[in-house]
């Protein structure tokens, strides 16, 4: 499986999944090792679970060392508290996150990606951003004490 093959994937998660999240953007997430798909999810109805909490699940263990890819970037913290979807990706090990789009939440807004890189987890930004961008056109961010990511 090459990375586009997994980002597209995560893209089509995404994309069946967008209007049904609240106020949450829709975000797919495929996790790969080996060349194999170990884990993936998307944004449940409402907005929770996010996509990467999903996918984590459905991985265990086998997200050691794996790829992440997904279409936006992974929050930095949670506005209902526990653990960011960045601080569970970091917790289970993985070793690269690809990620298609920034997210422009005060919860995310490129802090998710400086947690992975500082915690030594490989993060980039633009696999596949064109094709995935539409799903946020509309995505608007609400303020610290309205927004639910």
């Amino acid at each position: 499986m090459t990375d586009e093959d997994a980002m597209r994937r995560a893209i089509a998660l995404a994309e069946a999944q967008v209007g049904r999240t609240g106020e949450n953007p829709a975000v797919g997430c495929v996790i790969v090792r080996d060349g194999v798909v170990v884990g993936e999810g998307v944004t449940g109805e409402g907005g929770r679970p996010h996509g990467e909490e999903v996918a984590l699940d459905r991985a265990g263990e086998r997200a050691r060392g794996a790829t992440v890819y997904v279409t936006l970037e992974p929050c930095a913290k949670r506005s209902a508290g526990g653990l960011s979807c960045s601080e569970r990706l970091v917790a289970a090990g993985v070793a690269r996150v690809a990620y298609a789009c920034p997210d422009p939440s005060v919860f995310a807004a490129g802090d998710g990606a400086r947690r992975l890189q500082a915690a030594g987890v490989i993060a980039h930004l633009g696999l596949l951003g064109a094709e995935a961008a539409p799903l946020y056109a509309s995505y608007r961010p609400a303020k610290p004490t309205e927004s639910r990511r």
